[in-house]
């Protein structure tokens, strides 16, 4: 997973001041960025760009909080912009263009695709303008191949945390039980990273066997018809792992709709209404991935690397288990 070139390794952690009143552990994983060196700019200069997937999921919305705490802290001017959906990849690809023609200085970008922003990202380092990459990473393969200088990346440990949500079900099945994975969308890394450690925490339990592997491309609607047909084809789905809370709730839905309330389902994200649903019993666990605090360290990055500082290559916000008995 760590393909970029690197100065110095090291492993380490910080305690850094999180958006809120509350403090919040992050740690720095091998390797560092070093930007060029050049006078530092003051905070009313720095032009920085946070280019999110959507405003249509809560995530994301809290993900500009987190950033829009940064702005205030530093006094930088901070543009916001989405694509109007979570796979609307083009319209990503455009905003980033329309970013290097405003000659930016940083593009902070929560990716839609893990492959496709990539060029156009080359093209904003080959623009002068600063990359940070939170949230779902582009892939490290591309963009060595690329040539493009080191990205840091902020997020959480997208494999262990959908393990831990994941887990959380498995402990609670103690008979033979077929399970199901609603994937995200699958050329982006962090449904690839939840994918691969729920697949894990089910095959833990000798007991569980997965039946189904469906995209619904993180929307509620698209889970909703897909729970329609993996039901139709496997009506014994004890068990279900959403890789986003979004597509968790269209699962829920669906499960109410038809009577089938037994069915235990495991989300990720700590959206309002998922942790409402654990309250009321109709899903047994989500994962809060601290939307704010990565929208936050991903300005806090650009800025430092805007002012020639040395940033940490990789950035993994602490993952938070949200279940019942926490909501109490």
């Amino acid at each position: 997973m760590r393909a970029y070139p690197f100065l110095g390794v090291c492993l380490c952690s910080l305690f850094l001041v999180a958006c809120g009143e509350s403090t919040h552990s992050v740690t720095s994983v091998v390797a560092t960025v070093d930007a060029d060196k050049h006078t530092p700019a003051s905070p009313s200069q720095i032009r920085i760009a946070l280019i999110m997937k959507t405003l249509t999921n809560p995530f994301f919305i809290e993900m500009e909080k987190g950033a829009r705490k940064a702005q205030q802290e530093t006094g930088i001017d901070l543009q916001v912009m989405t694509a109007t959906q979570e796979t609307s990849i083009e319209q990503q690809i455009q905003l980033v263009e329309n970013q290097i023609e405003a000659k930016v200085n940083a593009i902070v970008i929560a990716p839609g695709d893990s492959l496709r922003l990539v060029a156009v990202l080359k093209k904003a380092q080959d623009a002068g303008i600063k990359v940070v990459n939170i949230d779902n990473r582009l892939q490290p393969d591309a963009v060595k191949a690329a040539g493009m200088k080191p990205i840091p990346f902020i997020s959480v440990d997208n494999e262990q945390a959908a393990y831990l949500s994941a887990k959380f079900v498995v402990d609670k099945i103690t008979q033979p039980m077929e399970v199901a994975i609603f994937e995200g969308i699958r050329t982006a890394d962090n449904a690839n990273q939840r994918k691969r450690g729920a697949e894990r925490a089910f095959r833990e339990n000798p007991k569980l066997h997965i039946v189904s592997q469906e995209t619904a491309n993180w929307k509620i609607d698209e889970a909703y018809e897909v729970a329609k047909h993996v039901f139709a084809d496997h009506p014994n789905i004890g068990a279900v792992f959403c890789a986003n809370d979004m597509m968790a709730i269209g699962v829920v839905k669906y499960l109410q709709e038809s009577g089938k309330t037994k069915v235990l389902v495991a989300g990720f994200d700590a959206l309002e209404e998922a942790k409402l649903a654990i309250h009321q019993g109709k899903m047994t666990s989500t994962m809060d991935q601290q939307a704010a605090e990565q929208g936050y360290q991903g300005v806090q990055t650009a800025i430092r690397l805007v002012n020639a500082d040395v940033v940490p290559e990789q950035v993994l916000v602490d993952a938070r288990l949200i279940t019942a008995e926490m909501l109490k």
